[in-house]
């Protein structure tokens, strides 16, 4: 019997729950798209998406979702037949670099391992040994992300940015932050980065359709001469005096008036406590996954994603029945295995609005679900373990409270 009654988990890396305060703001009739409050909300949210980016440079709003930013800043920087290098550490990357190859795009690959991040050492000595070639058009971009949702691998983008420039390139360096804005710290200026893409529907938690693109001065230089733009995408036409061209035509109203209150409760939640959140429960969902005995696919603690976890299933289950039974006993909606891990993994996504009771209570679930399928996991091993990480997580004096007297 499937279980009805409740709010359904949902504990896949993205689209995340959207809070009812963001599905509030966006409750409302529509209002004159040419008015002065709709000129002055896309101006605030362009000021603000550049702070959540941590850029002094300038960010555009899409119609679009993750893969539609990828094209828009491919588009701006690229011409047909430049050669750009994508930087392997599970699925994202090399799926945008795909996408540049289909635009004419010559792409190479520093190939790497679903289970680590990218080496900033590996990526020194390519480049390096790049810059030796005698003939051959320059290296013009390195495309990499901070966290892919496949593997569940962050990458240390400054420390990867430092091997770029301890190389001697120049190539622009495009990453993409789409299931890491919002939810752990990135440092767009500081870390020398060109173009940074993201998307609304993960930490910044708004329902799918917008995507956003900042661009530092190296990109909108190269932006001068780049011969892959087309109208829709274009940061000169989207930087025109109308206001319907910051969205090419008519703007996605009701997804800013989202967008605006969920910024809005990053900034009074404060960017470093939201940021320390996504820790302590990202801290948790581990500890529940050694207290399983089971596999993480990254094998490097110290490279583990704060918005995702993947979890290789033991040897002969099939991951797709812990989520089809997670999902129909249970209400909870975890992320399979994708790509190479299909079948073999199920990925428990903590990022966006979220709380240490929902996820104990997805941790929950999935002990339930491992224990009606027979799985070899000791009931209760995950849950004492991410309960024990929440409470040694909290601040001394948190903990210290003295208990209540007795009654008499």
């Amino acid at each position: 019997m499937s279980v009805r009654a409740g709010r359904e988990f949902l504990a896949i890396p993205g689209p995340t729950t959207v809070p009812d305060e963001v599905l509030r703001a966006m409750h409302r009739p529509a209002v004159d798209i040419y008015s002065g409050p709709l000129l002055e909300l896309t101006d605030g949210l362009m000021r603000d998406m550049s702070r959540v980016f941590r850029t002094a440079g300038k960010s555009y709003i899409y119609i679009a979702n993750g893969h539609g930013v990828w094209e828009a800043a491919l588009t701006n920087v690229l011409s047909r037949g430049d050669r750009i290098l994508v930087l392997e550490s599970g699925r994202f990357a090399v799926g945008w670099g795909n996408a540049a190859a289909l635009m004419g795009v010559q792409v190479e690959t520093l190939p790497g391992d679903w289970r680590r991040a990218v080496r900033p050492a590996e990526l020194e000595a390519y480049l390096k040994a790049d810059k030796a070639k005698a003939n051959g058009a320059p290296l013009k971009a390195i495309l990499g992300v901070q966290v892919d949702t496949a593997s569940g691998v962050v990458n240390d983008i400054a420390a990867l940015s430092k091997a770029i420039k301890a190389a001697g390139h120049d190539a622009l360096f495009m990453v993409d932050v789409v299931a890491s804005l919002g939810c752990m710290p990135f440092e767009m200026d500081a870390w020398g980065i060109d173009v940074s893409v993201a998307a609304s529907q993960k930490g910044l938690m708004t329902p799918p359709g917008l995507g956003f693109v900042a661009a530092g001065p190296r990109a909108r230089a190269a932006h001068q001469n780049a011969g892959l733009r087309t109208p829709y995408w274009d940061w000169t036409a989207r930087d025109g005096s109308e206001h319907y061209q910051k969205y090419a035509g008519t703007p996605p109203q009701h997804l800013l008036f989202g967008l605006r209150q969920a910024l809005d409760m990053l900034f009074e939640e404060g960017l470093d406590n939201v940021y320390a959140r996504h820790q302590r429960l990202a801290d948790a969902v581990r500890a529940a996954v050694r207290g399983w005995g089971l596999r993480p696919v990254c094998v490097d603690p110290a490279y583990a994603s704060n918005t995702i976890t993947a979890v290789y299933t033991p040897e002969g289950v099939d991951s797709n029945a812990v989520l089809k039974h997670a999902r129909e006993q249970y209400g909870l909606s975890l992320g399979g295995g994708i790509g190479k891990l299909s079948g073999q993994a199920i990925r428990i996504g903590h990022l966006g609005s979220l709380n240490e009771l929902e996820v104990l209570g997805t941790l929950g679930g999935v002990e339930l679900s491992f224990n009606d399928l027979g799985i070899d996991v000791e009931m209760g091993s995950g849950l004492l373990a991410a309960q024990r990480s929440f409470s040694a997580a909290k601040p001394a004096a948190a903990r210290a409270e003295p208990a209540l007297a007795a009654v008499h």
